[in-house]
């Protein structure tokens, strides 16, 4: 089977990242027919991306795949017929939840496709942060206090990175290599170039007790849902920082809170929340030892990451292995 006999139909909650996604693919895959899908009847259902000079030669398509981001169940419902959906995002938690999601429909994820990049950059500006002391600089700047404090090197901050996947252990090793004294915990062993790694649940307790800098980046599973309560923060040196990048509900936000309140922790950067967008009225927005961003640290590229899912797709029809593919029994 080749490109020619494929059928690929994007969906996507924003139109224009549709249409853009759409033309992409097909840039890729000239011989396959490339549409957008929407459920409202006001727009053109499964309109093709723009004609070229293949589409005369199209045959009747025999292998029809979904590819986007946020996809409501009522795609799974007009498209029965689906061999496999491609997710724009390297998280699938929202996408394996999804009622009416067939069971047995082969689920492939992004790895990396760009965004190491950018979550490296948030992650080391945060470190950044807590090397240089800028959180107690500006402090004594409010209090118009000139106080000099001890200088640090990169070695002496602790950063602890939870989940050693494509993106965490990108960002792991990076951080090693400028210095800092890295530390990892995944669910099975790993082994990285200057990072000290522990796993299972026998190393969850050293791990964090060696950890300043604690940096999510697990995926969501019903085994790290609630991963970071009160006993997880008391295990932490007394005025660590929490810095999650990965899914909200990875973290009791009330265990969280009241470490903060406590003056347990010195604060905490979010980037992700239980609930998106965060709630006008919720905590989080006004604490004072809060950062937080609408879950921008590892925004999906669109070039990078369409070479990626055609790639994949080219693999699927040569009949090889998928990378990416997702065991839904462990939830990524």
């Amino acid at each position: 089977m080749d490109a020619a006999d494929l059928r690929i139909s994007i969906v996507h909650p924003d139109p224009a990242d549709g249409r853009a996604w759409r033309d992409a693919l097909a840039a890729r895959l000239p011989l396959a027919r490339v549409r957008v899908w929407s459920p409202s009847p006001d727009d053109l259902n499964d309109a093709d991306a723009p004609e070229d000079s293949h589409a005369s030669a199209r045959p009747a398509s025999r292998l029809h795949l979904g590819v986007g981001w946020r996809p409501p169940a009522a795609f799974f419902t007009a498209h029965p017929d689906l061999a496999a959906f491609f997710a724009l995002g390297a998280g699938v938690d929202q996408l394996l939840a999804l009622p009416g999601l067939p069971p047995a429909l082969p689920i492939v994820r992004l790895e990396d496709a760009g965004m190491a990049d950018p979550m490296f950059g948030y992650v080391l500006h945060e470190a950044l942060r807590r090397l240089l002391r800028v959180d107690a600089y500006e402090a004594q700047q409010r209090a118009r206090c000139w106080r000099e404090l001890p200088a640090r090197a990169a070695g002496d901050l602790r950063v602890g990175i939870v989940g050693l996947g494509a993106l965490g252990g990108a960002v792991a090793t990076r951080l090693a290599a400028l210095g800092f004294a890295v530390r990892g915990y995944s669910r099975g062993a790993r082994a990285l170039p200057g990072v000290r790694c522990w796993h299972g649940p026998e190393g969850w307790a050293p791990f964090l007790a060696d950890t300043e800098l604690l940096v999510l980046m697990a995926p969501l599973t019903p085994d790290t849902r609630g991963l970071i309560d009160a006993r997880a923060l008391a295990a932490l040196p007394a005025g660590a920082w929490v810095l999650n990048v990965a899914r909200g509900a990875l973290i009791d936000e009330a265990a969280l809170l009241a470490a903060l309140d406590a003056g347990r922790l010195a604060g905490a950067t979010l980037d992700v929340f239980g609930t998106e967008p965060l709630p006008a009225g919720h905590a989080f927005w006004e604490h004072p030892r809060i950062r937080l961003t609408p879950h921008v640290a590892a925004q999906t590229l669109l070039e990078p990451g369409a070479d990626q899912i055609a790639d994949r797709i080219g693999r699927l029809l040569r009949g090889e292995p998928l990378a990416g593919l997702v065991d839904r029994q462990r939830g990524y």
